[in-house]
């Protein structure tokens, strides 16, 4: 169907979308980002906020006061990433004012209602750290047309330049000048901003190292694909000069050091999209160089921050649950705060800590909002909720949802979260595949994709599982994956649908797919594997790694994960590619991209979709003109939606 605007089918959804978002219009309905001082007594938050249903959340910074959710920042614009400075007394954050591009610094004093802003710098902030004095604020900029991750919608930080006529081309010739990730400081009581980075080097995150150094995740290219191969670095900022501290074989993210200099710590794991890590926990002590890795209990640590001189908060997922712990770099000694089955972070488990040790999270789970949560060793007291008569509706119309697990045809065990409509089965079920293939899915609220409630309310069984490869179940599960993608973890996703057949709970007649990214290439590969599926969605696919490996932003990623050179022929960039299978496909295809995606271009979905027809398998191919890796504006996502149901209730309806 060409036009679904209009039709009774679209309607639907536009009612679903609106009783679900509208009463909270002007309000937060997500929240990320917790910050809270260092004494507990104050907290910020990032809430995503919806004026009507049309384009993307704005961001806007929030404080709790007597249990509700206020404005912490101008309502003109964007605004995000608040940090306390060290004494409590103000904070800083990130503001986009409406009508301008890019994030800029901003601080306020407690004291005084209106916030100051730092000298501009050319490009956007992206993040900031208060030193430990709280005398300097450190600030990571993107140049305007740094790549963006996928999990941001991939392209680049740059927009069109009304200046330019339309004829105008683009042009790419080597590495331009504003591809590149710089650090600076700005001085709190000059109001001086100096460089703080050197030359020729990428910071792609960075963090104060004691009260002169920083710690920073470099690389040589400021490319997306130079991420996978960075290094730990220390900066002086003082002549710029910086000394590697760690080179890893696989990725590093998450940098942090005590605020007298002497412990760094980062994150270390296999990681397939930047932003996204989970990993093991290395602890550095930098007057020895003795290196640790951090005994978690199997828990991958997706957060750290040092609290006090030698102890350490953490957070990270273990299996399906969320698990908060400290660490204390003298004894060695962990201790758990906290491990619950809730979703505790917008990808993965999030929090901040107070000087004492306690915890501020955001939790969720797929029957709970997005509530603000403050944990110590004895309690977890609730601060605010988005809940309203919006997350109501959702409630009386989502199913409930439950952990499930099942063995793979080797034994190994894999995990998922099956969410199910009122009533007895068997049901239809729609197979939700995550992105990544490292990011695990949680029992979260709407479980992160808004198709999932739709579809349950609709009378379909969803599955969202974590086949090997998955994040949550230590690096050697992670691991499984590379070199293997699409192997083995295909059979971990065949064998869950066998588990839920031989229980009664899904018919096998009725069996679909739906994915993004990773799961969008797993939903184009598994219809070529198996003929039982009755229709397929596959969004922002890799269905050619070789035309991959020339178009994507992240193509070396690719081989590498695969161990393949596309220029060798019967490697794993051809015998793993689904349009090179497509004479064995009989599912029909809703094949989904947005043009302006740099990860996995347009063209790999245009690729399937011409090579079904050509087999004379019915498929249809959506394109939206203005998203990139994934579909996040609502004006487009009413529309993607609609496609999705009428899809799936044409050929296998519920």
């Amino acid at each position: 169907m060409h036009h679904v605007h209009g039709t009774e089918e679209f309607a639907a959804v536009e009612d679903h979308l609106l009783r679900w978002h509208a009463p909270a219009f002007g309000r937060p309905h997500a929240l990320s980002e917790p910050e809270v001082s260092a004494d507990g007594s104050r907290v910020l938050v990032t809430g995503s906020v919806l004026e009507r249903l049309e384009g993307v959340p704005v961001p806007r910074l929030f404080t709790v006061e007597e249990g509700a959710l206020v404005p912490a920042a101008s309502s003109d614009g964007a605004s995000l990433g608040g940090r306390f400075a060290p004494d409590g007394t103000r904070f800083a954050y990130l503001r986009a004012p409406h009508g301008e591009e890019g994030f800029q610094l901003c601080l306020r004093s407690l004291a005084e209602p209106e916030a100051v802003a730092a000298p501009r710098v050319k490009g956007t902030v992206e993040y900031l750290r208060w030193s430990p004095a709280g005398d300097r604020v450190l600030i990571g900029v993107a140049g305007n047309g740094a790549d963006l991750p996928g999990g941001q919608g991939s392209g680049t930080t740059a927009r069109t330049d009304p200046e330019l006529p339309v004829w105008h081309p683009t042009v790419e010739s080597g590495v331009p000048e504003f591809a590149w990730r710089t650090l600076w400081i700005y001085d709190v009581t000059t109001g001086a901003l100096a460089p703080a980075s050197p030359e020729g080097v990428n910071c792609w995150e960075a963090s104060w190292c004691g009260p002169d150094r920083l710690l920073a995740i470099t690389s040589g290219s400021p490319s997306e694909d130079s991420w996978y191969d960075s290094t730990l670095a220390i900066i002086d900022p003082s002549d710029r000069s910086h000394c590697e501290v760690l080179v890893s074989q696989v990725q590093l993210a998450l940098p942090a050091a005590s605020a007298d200099g002497r412990y760094a710590s980062v994150v270390e794991g296999v990681c397939s999209d930047r932003q996204v890590m989970a990993g093991d926990l290395i602890v550095i002590d930098l007057a020895s160089d003795a290196r640790s890795t951090v005994d978690t209990a199997g828990t991958d640590v997706t957060a750290a921050e040092w609290f006090a001189p030698h102890r350490l908060g953490y957070a990270g997922q273990r299996g399906l649950d969320s698990v908060l712990a400290r660490y204390d770099a003298k004894t060695g000694a962990v201790v758990e705060l906290r491990s619950t089955a809730r979703s505790s972070g917008y990808r993965y488990p999030d929090a901040a800590f107070t000087s004492s040790g306690e915890a501020l999270v955001v939790e969720d789970a797929y029957r709970l909002p997005h509530q603000l949560v403050r944990v110590s060793a004895a309690s977890a007291e609730v601060l605010a909720s988005v809940q309203h008569a919006g997350t109501d509706y959702l409630l009386s119309v989502c199913g409930s949802s439950a952990a499930v697990s099942w063995a793979a045809p080797d034994g190994l065990r894999i995990e998922g979260v099956l969410a199910v409509p009122e009533g007895d089965g068997p049901f239809p079920l729609v197979v939700n595949i995550h992105g990544g293939p490292v990011w695990a899915f949680q029992d979260a609220w709407s479980m992160r994709y808004p198709w999932v409630p739709l579809l349950v309310s609709r009378g379909y069984a969803v599955l969202s599982p974590n086949p090997r490869g998955s994040g949550g179940r230590g690096q050697d599960f992670a691991g499984r994956v590379v070199g293997d993608m699409g192997g083995r973890d295909t059979t971990d996703i065949l064998s869950g649908i066998d588990d839920l057949v031989g229980r009664g709970l899904v018919d096998p007649a009725r069996v679909g797919l739906i994915g993004g990214s990773y799961g969008g290439f797993m939903s184009s590969w598994l219809v070529t594997q198996d003929q039982r599926f009755a229709a397929a969605v596959p969004v922002s696919p890799v269905t050619n790694w070789y035309s991959q490996s020339f178009t994507s932003n992240v193509a070396g990623w690719g081989k590498a994960f695969l161990k393949s050179d596309p220029e060798m022929p019967g490697t794993m960039a051809h015998t793993r590619s689904p349009v090179l299978r497509a004479s064995r496909v009989r599912t029909p295809c809703l094949n989904v991209a947005g043009a302006l995606d740099r990860c996995t271009p347009a063209a790999q979905a245009r690729e399937f979709h011409q090579a079904l027809t050509a087999h004379g398998v019915e498929s249809s191919l959506v394109i939206y003109p203005e998203e990139g890796h994934g579909i996040r504006s609502y004006s487009a996502m009413a529309d993607f939606l609609t496609r999705v149901t009428l899809w799936f209730d044409r050929h296998m309806p519920a």
